[in-house]
């Protein structure tokens, strides 16, 4: 079970290269490596100005992370979760949960989207997310949008 230590918080301008490098790392050893998904893993949005990196350490290497990115919706303010990943030796200790209360915590009461592997979205259903639109295949892993708020 994960300490009761918050997760590590920063945008990217605040991370050091060596820090962003082993969020990266886990990203494509569990999306690309692990779920066997070859995609472009570096889009671009992790170094905007307004995201918000979220993750949690154990002995120096990152276990979890996810990203919390701004956008507006018909000129008002929202965001997007994305980028949800456990290394697989931390998987069930509660670090995905964690963070996503964390990152929940930052948005307010702005509308949050996200984009759920459709076998979690009973998870992101618990923190008040429901499906807003058809499932769709994401490099063959079914996907079911959502959005709270």
């Amino acid at each position: 079970m994960p300490s009761t230590v918050a997760p590590h918080q920063a945008r990217a301008a605040d991370l050091d290269a060596a820090t962003l490098y082993r969020l990266l790392r886990l990203r494509v050893e569990v999306f690309v490596v692990e779920q066997e998904c070859a995609y472009p893993e570096l889009d671009g949005r992790d170094l905007l100005p307004t995201t918000q990196h979220l993750w949690f350490e154990d002995d120096g290497e990152v276990v979890a992370t996810l990203r919390l990115l701004q956008d507006h919706e018909d000129g008002v303010r929202s965001f997007r979760i994305g980028r949800v990943c456990t290394a697989v030796p931390a998987r069930g200790r509660g670090y995905a949960t964690r963070l996503l209360r964390a990152a929940l915590a930052e948005t307010g009461w702005a509308a949050v989207r996200l984009d759920a592997q459709s076998h979690l979205v009973d998870m992101y259903a618990a923190f008040g997310f429901a499906p807003d639109g058809a499932e769709f295949l994401d490099d063959g892993i079914p996907h079911t949008p959502m959005r709270r708020g």
